[in-house]
């Protein structure tokens, strides 16, 4: 369920990151527009997008980002990771050197973010099954042994991309919700210049995504 931008409770920064070529890009513009590129070229730097959906009873505004998988733009990893509390780890499930690197890539994670962060697994492109080099189960178990959700897609024909990310979103906003039983003091951080204390026109706090988890 849409929702009108400006009204939302909670801003999340989740992350994308994954070898080049896997579908980041598609998955990223398949949950926010609803689009897919056939043509879609490698990801220059980094580039981000919004959708507000309602999560539990909160409106929550999800800014995710897309970041290119080639060695050259690694510099930016430290600012790419500043404040994100959700992660998905996209492999190809055609291409088993995509899977092979994502233990690299979860402890280049943990390196920069927090501790705390919620990291999806996911094994993108199943429209192309009959090609596939990574079995579900494989994939599922290293999900399990490492604390992390598991989920497979088609950001092609859209399977499961609005499951994944309302998943992850959801999990996000439950540990928000336990620390803040824990906790009442609000001690968000502002994201992009936004008012982490503005009230939006349901009448509720807005709290940015930068709530410590």
């Amino acid at each position: 369920m849409g929702t009108a931008e400006e009204d939302y409770n909670f801003v999340f920064k989740v992350v994308l990151i994954g070898e080049s070529g896997v579908g980041k890009t598609n998955l990223l513009s398949r949950f926010t527009r609803n689009e897919f590129n056939h043509d879609s070229r490698t990801t220059i730097g980094v580039e981000f997008s919004t959708r507000t959906i309602m999560v539990g009873n909160a409106i929550v505004k999800a800014q995710i980002w897309d970041t290119a998988g080639l060695e050259r733009y690694r510099a930016i990893t430290s600012a790419y990771y500043r404040g994100a509390v959700g992660a998905l780890l996209v492999f190809d499930i055609t291409k088993h050197q995509t899977y092979d690197v994502v233990e690299r890539w979860l402890k280049e994670l943990y390196d920069h973010a927090e501790a705390t962060i919620v990291v999806m697994l996911v094994g993108n492109k199943t429209d192309l099954a009959q090609a596939r080099e990574v079995p579900t189960e494989e994939a599922k178990m290293f999900a399990e042994n490492n604390g992390l959700l598991f989920i497979e897609t088609s950001a092609l024909d859209s399977t499961n991309v609005e499951q994944a990310f309302e998943t992850i979103l959801r999990d996000i906003f439950n540990k928000v919700q336990k620390q803040q039983q824990r906790s009442p003091q609000d001690n968000a951080v502002s994201l992009s210049g936004e008012n982490p204390h503005g009230t939006g026109q349901a009448g509720q706090e807005k709290r940015s995504c930068c709530i410590s988890l």
